[in-house]
Parts: structure tokens; sequence; C-alpha cells
């Protein structure tokens, strides 16, 4: 064959190409490698989002009701405590943004059959739903500097704020609120 030298430095060159694409570490841009998480201070009306190196931002937030108690049921208008999963993302016709939020997980249903149990709650008293971060109407941010507790029981920021927060974080980030 009179193409033995080139067909082997080909196939060399094959070779090399492969093992190179095999040993090397490609790093895509992969969001939840970053680590993100929230911590909801209710006391402090702040939002702090950290990643894995640390904090990153604070933004102001107000909630439901002024008390800045524990949701028991729902209708109470109060936003809940606990850790929480951001299990969904969208555009919201009223609010900007809307990251919806876990709850009720396992864990709210366990304090909520507690407080049952005990008679804290009516026997038909239902656990809610549908809780979240959101923005503001539109021209209403001055809620949030005035902390008027206006939701029903979610968690909302300025509109510019949601958007920098929507744009930032993952579906799956955890988010824990505190009193």
């Amino acid at each position: 064959m009179r193409n033995t030298p080139y067909m082997f430095k080909l196939v060399r060159l094959l070779c090399i190409l492969v093992l190179f694409i095999c040993v090397t570490s490609f790093k895509f841009n992969n969001y939840s490698s970053k680590g993100y998480y929230i911590i909801i201070s209710k006391h402090n009306y702040e939002l702090t989002l950290y990643d894995d190196k640390g904090w990153l931002v604070k933004y102001p937030v107000v909630f439901g009701n002024k008390d800045l108690r524990d949701k028991m049921q729902e209708g109470d208008r109060e936003t809940p405590e606990g850790t929480f999963t951001i299990i969904s993302k969208r555009e919201h016709e009223k609010w900007e943004r809307f990251i919806m939020l876990d709850y009720p997980n396992a864990d709210s249903y366990a304090k909520f059959n507690a407080r049952k149990a005990q008679g804290l709650l009516p026997k038909n008293a239902q656990i809610g739903g549908g809780i979240g971060i959101h923005g503001t109407w539109p021209h209403e941010g001055y809620t949030i500097d005035r902390y008027d507790n206006w939701t029903d029981g979610c968690i909302s920021l300025k509109n510019e704020d949601i958007d920098e927060l929507y744009n930032t974080i993952p579906v799956g980030t955890k988010v824990t609120i505190e009193k």
C-alpha cells in the first residue's frame, strides 16, 4: 500500500484527538452548579441570595400580614416559614414574574396536621397553596419601600428586583423563610 505512512499519521492524529477529548474537562454554563440558595428574613424584610462562594445580593421584600406569623391555614394571608424549593418560574400578567415554591411540602403538612391535632385549627381548615415570590402591580414598587405587607402570603419584591432574581436563579433553588 502506497499510503501507509499517510494512513498511520492520520490514525495517530485521530487517536490523539480522541484522547484529548476524553481527558479534557469541558465546563458548561450550568447554573445549578453555582449552588444558589435564598434566605428570606421576615423580621428584616429582606431576601438574601447566596451562591457557593457566599453572599451575592439583598433585596427588600414584603409579605402578607403585618404580624409576620407563620402560615396556619388557607386564607390567613400569612407567609409560611420553613425550607422550600423553587418548582417553576413564569411571567405573570399582574406581578411581572412569579417564582413558585413547593408550599405545601412534607414539613408544611406535618406542622399543619400537628396544629389541627392540638385544636389550634378548625377541623375543616385547609392548608392552602400557591405561595411564591413575585413583583408588584405596575408602578407600585413604593409598597416595598414603605413595608406595606399586601400579599395573600407570598413574598413580593420590586419589579426590577424580581427580574434580576428571576434571570439569575434556576428552578430547584432552595429557599428558607425565617421569622
